[in-house]
């Protein structure tokens, strides 16, 4: 699509990234990158956050579902805002340490496009 298209209007990217929000599932999580893809705009993590930043309480966003990279809480150690957000994940059974959630498994490894095709 061209730009100024109504899907890629500031106001589309942002209701995507609303959606792929709360799509992830309680008890889990995703990063801002995996958001932003999911979303449809690869490469728009920043965008991500700043989505998340402006919707504020009002959109009902489970925000706390998305994290930095590898479970990184974006918020500063001890923060309020980094508390109350690895707060809400123990609560959804999401194990936390420091200022990072775990992933319950670890995640497979990413098999070359040969392996898929070729089932090595």
């Amino acid at each position: 699509m061209t730009n100024g298209t109504p899907a890629n209007t500031p106001e589309a990217r942002a209701a995507a990234i609303r959606r792929a929000v709360c799509a992830v599932k309680r008890g889990t999580f995703a990063s801002y990158g995996e958001i932003a893809l999911r979303a449809g705009l690869p490469g728009r993590a920043r965008l991500v956050g700043q989505v998340l930043r402006e919707s504020g309480d009002e959109k009902r966003l489970p925000w706390h579902r998305v994290t930095g990279a590898g479970g990184r809480i974006a918020f500063p150690a001890g923060s309020v805002n980094a508390r109350k957000q690895l707060r809400l994940l123990a609560g959804e059974g999401v194990k936390t340490r420091g200022n990072r959630a775990l992933a319950a498994r670890k995640p497979a490894a990413r098999k070359s496009l040969d392996a898929l095709l070729w089932k090595i």
